[in-house]
């Protein structure tokens, strides 16, 4: 593995990445604060919101699909900026129209984020560049700082979204114009991430390798498959319960549960963000002394014990405080299980293989929202007990499947 991070040129590129991820994970959190509001309050129902919601996840599978497994035969930079493209299509066609057959087409075609965390090629192709920007040793260390940065951001901007919202309705701005304001911004953040994207060097595109594996290549991937199989589905299944309780559909449940306004719902999910970002350095030390498996399932599973009982709390007090604390944990899996499947794949299948984790994490969480989407507008918490009891399953196969199964350096 080369140190490519030592040098002049590795330290901007990983800097730039920092930067890019920070962007685009300020975007999604504003933008998941009033998501599911601004599509309430321009008439669509439950139903139609799990739907739009769902094929905004599915259509990001499929983007995802086409430009992670062309990243590193076409160019790394190249298919990062046709995200950012998408990104700005997104934004722009929900400002341009409220008909509801339009808007799910703008769902499939663009990236949008309901969920305030990543979504669309972005994640995977910056992953495998960062893998090749820095050592084994320091990858799990530095995907730690990269969550980390992406937790602040989303916190940052689900404050930002909540208080800019709350404020300009008070000064009289209508809540669907103050809603459309920040979708404006959603995609103007597509701009800058493209900007961003031209000043990257080639010492993050990397070259494929001159022979398959013996079981040739498929979506980019060759010696690795069946272990990307199956963690595929596992993450699809864990993201298939996350599609129950996207932060979009948390602000709503918080809001029409107890009545909370923007402002306290910004400033709750400013502050579960903020604690995930916490949690991501925590997960690095942890994974140092147990290894990334044992990291991801022991802080996981206590945490999906606590969304079950988010609903039961009989106060919005004591339910954002415990969800405060689920979040203080829920996030440590995530550099781990990054790390783990970079580990456990070839170098010239890094982007590959984590666009095909995302792909199945992508269809997994983009069926979800349609099941629950009678749900949605209730304040019910049937979606926070589905999601907990499928995620508790997902830890414990998790465990069964891969604890033998350290990865190169696991511990490093």
């Amino acid at each position: 593995m080369s140190e490519a991070g030592g040098t002049a040129p590795g330290r901007r590129d990983t800097t730039l990445l920092f930067v890019t991820r920070s962007t685009r994970l300020f975007a999604y959190g504003f933008l998941s604060i009033v998501f599911v509001l601004y599509l309430a309050a321009i008439g669509l129902g439950g139903p139609a919101i799990g739907l739009l919601l769902g094929l905004t996840l599915l259509g990001d599978a499929g983007i995802t699909l086409w430009i992670t497994t062309r990243a590193d035969r076409v160019g790394r930079r190249r298919m990062l900026l046709v995200g950012s493209a998408l990104m700005v299509v997104g934004g722009v066609a929900f400002l341009l129209t409220r008909r509801p057959e339009l808007l799910m087409l703008a769902a499939i075609v663009g990236v949008i984020s309901p969920s305030g965390s990543e979504i669309g090629p972005f994640l995977s192709i910056e992953q495998a560049a960062l893998s090749q920007l820095v050592s084994d040793r320091r990858r799990t260390g530095v995907f730690a700082w990269y969550n980390l940065a992406g937790s602040c951001a989303t916190a940052l901007g689900a404050l930002a979204g909540g208080w800019l919202t709350h404020l300009v309705q008070r000064g009289g701005m209508t809540d669907v114009a103050s809603y459309r304001m920040l979708i404006a911004c959603y995609a103007a953040a597509g701009v800058v991430l493209a900007t961003l994207f031209t000043r990257l060097s080639t010492a993050v595109e990397t070259r494929p390798a001159a022979t398959p594996g013996p079981g040739g290549s498929r979506f980019g991937l060759h010696r690795s498959q069946g272990v990307v199989a199956r963690l595929s589905a596992l993450f699809a299944m864990d993201a298939f319960a996350g599609g129950f309780i996207l932060q979009s559909v948390m602000a709503y449940w918080f809001h029409a549960r107890f009545g909370a306004s923007t402002a306290a719902i910004g400033s709750l999910f400013f502050g579960a963000n903020l604690l995930a970002a916490v949690s991501a350095l925590l997960a690095s030390r942890i994974a140092a002394r147990i290894g990334l498996i044992n990291t991801m399932v022991f802080t996981h599973l206590p945490s999906n014990v606590m969304l079950v009982l988010v609903p039961l709390m009989p106060t919005m007090t004591s339910a954002m405080g415990l969800l405060l604390a689920r979040y203080a944990i829920s996030q440590m899996d995530v550099p781990t299980r990054q790390s783990y499947t970079m580990a456990v794949v070839a170098p010239d299948e890094r982007a590959a293989a984590a666009g095909v984790t995302a792909i199945a994490r992508s269809l997994g969480a983009g069926v979800a929202p349609v099941i629950a989407g009678a749900f949605l507008l209730t304040g019910s918490g049937v979606p926070f007990f589905v999601a907990g009891g499928i995620k508790i399953a997902y830890d414990l196969l998790l465990y069964r499947a891969f604890r033998r199964t350290p990865a190169a350096l696991d511990s490093a």
